[in-house]
């Protein structure tokens, strides 16, 4: 970031409370890369909404949907504003690769990607589940779970113990389970890098600055004619 766009998110700041600025910063310095969630072909998008609240709650900063029959639209009323402090990247399926480019895109981010299922053939229980790697966990939609496809491609398989006759919680608390069992683990062992950089905590600012201040498309196109871009 140079420092013509520094001085700019000085300039939005008079415009944002100091509770506010105080609370932004707090919420930046708990922020984390480290574990991320994958979305599959969500069939009912209050249930993704659901799982982008979780995620904020948890300080997850990224969100990845896998969009195939069903498209995803964000639900304000269940994310109660969550949607405007995380991060979602949407893999559409085009020439059927939607899954393969998340996973791809993951694998480059250096992510092992583990699928959930409600079936224990194969798969780990959470309380195995180890937190000293970077995770992507990926959910599947209501229906079918996570897609064969996503299964086959993914680096193992990870369940929630039931002991009812329901065969899984809905997406929303899995995800609050699973993300709730994983931070926990990761406070114990004092991971490097765990929480976002320097950098990353600019580019953040920057983009939270602006979704708060009002009108702020003219503030911008103002304040850099009067400094020279």
């Amino acid at each position: 970031m140079d420092s013509l766009e520094r001085d700019f998110l000085n300039y939005l700041s008079g415009f944002i409370t100091d509770h506010k600025k105080c609370l932004m910063e707090e919420v930046l310095s708990r922020r984390t890369r480290y574990f991320t969630v994958v979305l599959e072909n969500i069939y009912k998008p209050h249930n993704a909404s659901a799982v982008l609240r979780t995620a904020d709650c948890f300080g997850i900063q990224d969100i990845h949907v896998i969009e195939k029959e069903n498209s995803y639209k964000i639900n304000p009323y269940v994310t109660r504003g969550a949607s405007q402090w995380v991060d979602i990247h949407k893999y559409q399926n085009q020439e059927c690769r939607a899954v393969g480019d998340c996973f791809l895109a993951l694998r480059a981010q250096g992510y092992r990607i583990l699928a959930t299922s409600p079936k224990t053939d194969h798969s780990f229980s959470i309380h195995e589940l180890g937190a000293g790697q970077k995770t992507a966990l990926v959910f599947g939609n209501e229906h079918e779970g996570v897609s064969e496809e996503g299964i086959k491609s993914a680096d193992g398989l990870v369940h929630i113990p039931m002991f009812g006759f329901t065969e899984s919680f809905n997406i929303s608390v899995s995800a609050s389970i699973f993300l709730f069992e994983l931070l926990k683990k990761a406070g114990q062992l004092q991971i490097p890098d765990f929480y976002i950089s320097e950098g990353e905590k600019e580019i953040l600012r920057s983009k939270w600055y602006r979704g708060l201040v009002k009108q702020v498309s003219l503030h911008e196109r103002e304040f850099f004619s009067k400094h020279g871009r």
